[in-house]
């Protein structure tokens, strides 16, 4: 098979084609030929030489999510035949024609969705799902501040609010790029142009004084401050990314004062238990919110697999909205 392998970290330059064996599948596995997959800031990082691959993932593949078909089954499994069309997230490797996947971390495609649509949607849609439900217990008639709320976990966390009667304040530093915030029921957006940023004011004005009840934080560094200023008491900081930096300095009396939770995580360096558990609460969830067409793919382009490279030097520049979606077959 064909892959797409870092030959050592730098710029999107290092990338060259590679071939390697074709992946067998264990007994519960998978073998998914790659149809489609999407570029991730993870990758980014990845390619730099920044963000290593898990232990049980080849270190020089990146590709974090994918769309496909089933061409081969192990012994064991028995959620999906060959033919069936499947998407996911893996650890690492999806920039190759072929890669496996344990049966019960693959979700089935949507309906009526074709690769690209279905590669645009594990990593934002899950990524936001697990930290705002599964762990901020999204309720409707809360207000979620997001952080980058124009970027793809950005866009579909809004989408996910909006579909779960939750209203939703974006930040971005990018006015064109806010604009199409109310595509995705955002009820309000701040443009973050200083540094320190400063949005706590219009949080608290647009909910009459009280504040968000959670934040997703997708950028983390001095958002990080004015963001425990936003929330309402009790509220709930779920740190996702940090693109603005990993150090800043906190004012934990403002935490205890006003009882403020903080959860951090990741998906990626996850036990597989965890991530089947997630993979299948997903299937039972959000499955039927895309059917029903609440939730929807934020695609900003559909790129050839020979202009990959152009994609990441895109996202490096932070000009596109939503996902970069890469056509692999």
């Amino acid at each position: 098979m064909e892959v797409l392998r870092i030959t050592r970290p730098g710029g999107p330059d290092v990338l060259a084609t590679d071939e390697r064996p074709d992946p067998v599948p264990g007994p519960s596995d998978l073998l998914v030929r790659v149809r489609a997959t999407a570029l991730n800031r993870a990758d980014l990082l990845q390619v730099r030489g920044h963000y290593p691959a898990p232990p049980d993932v080849a270190p020089d593949v990146p590709g974090l999510e994918y769309a496909g078909e089933v061409v081969a089954v192990g012994p064991r499994a028995r959620r999906f035949k060959v033919g069936d069309r499947v998407m996911g997230l893996v650890g690492g490797g999806a920039w190759a024609d072929l890669l496996v996947t344990h049966e019960r971390e693959a979700l089935p495609m949507p309906e009526g969705f074709d690769f690209t649509d279905a590669a645009a949607l594990p990593e934002v849609y899950l990524t936001a799902y697990d930290a705002l439900v599964l762990q901020g217990g999204l309720r409707a008639g809360e207000t979620v501040l997001i952080h980058a709320v124009a970027s793809g976990v950005g866009s579909a966390a809004a989408l996910l609010c909006q579909a779960s009667g939750a209203r939703v304040v974006g930040t971005g530093r990018n006015a064109a790029k806010l604009a199409r915030a109310s595509e995705w029921g955002v009820a309000r957006t701040v443009l973050c142009e200083a540094s320190p940023p400063r949005f706590a004011d219009a949080v608290r004005e647009e909910t009459g004084g009280r504040g968000a009840d959670l934040c997703l934080d997708l950028v983390g560094g001095d958002y990080v401050p004015e963001t425990l200023e936003a929330l309402a008491p009790q509220g709930h900081l779920l740190l996702v990314g940090l693109v603005a930096g990993a150090r800043v300095d906190v004012d934990l009396g403002t935490l205890l004062r006003k009882r403020l939770r903080l959860t951090a995580t990741v998906l990626r360096s996850r036990p597989p238990e965890e991530k089947m558990a997630l993979a299948q609460s997903a299937q039972r969830h959000l499955l039927p919110l895309f059917r029903s067409g609440a939730l929807r793919p934020v695609v900003d382009a559909v790129l050839p697999r020979e202009q990959l490279r152009e994609g990441l030097e895109r996202m490096a520049r932070n000009d596109s909205v939503g996902k970069l979606v890469v056509r692999w077959a």
